[in-house]
């Protein structure tokens, strides 16, 4: 994997919020702390995307059925012995 060099420009906030990270152990440097950053955003983002999907299923899936919550209630309960 390549590595690129990146030049960002940070607020006093942010800049000291990303120290105090640093300073309490949570991370090494800047760029461990912002590469977290990054990989929890993508994660935010694919999850975000399969709940859109799941979504698009459902509305695909076609017209809704009554649901008995008492029903379902008691095949749960039945399953679980």
């Amino acid at each position: 994997m390549a590595i690129i060099r990146k030049t960002i420009t940070l607020t006093d906030h942010q800049d000291n919020w990303i120290k105090t990270q640093i300073e309490g152990g949570n991370y090494t440097n800047d760029s461990e702390c912002i590469r977290d950053l990054i990989r929890r955003e993508q994660e935010r983002d694919a999850r975000r995307d399969a709940i859109r999907a799941a979504l698009v299923e459902g509305e695909q899936s076609g017209e809704p059925r009554p649901f008995d919550p008492v029903a379902f209630k008691k095949r749960m309960l039945k399953r679980r012995g």
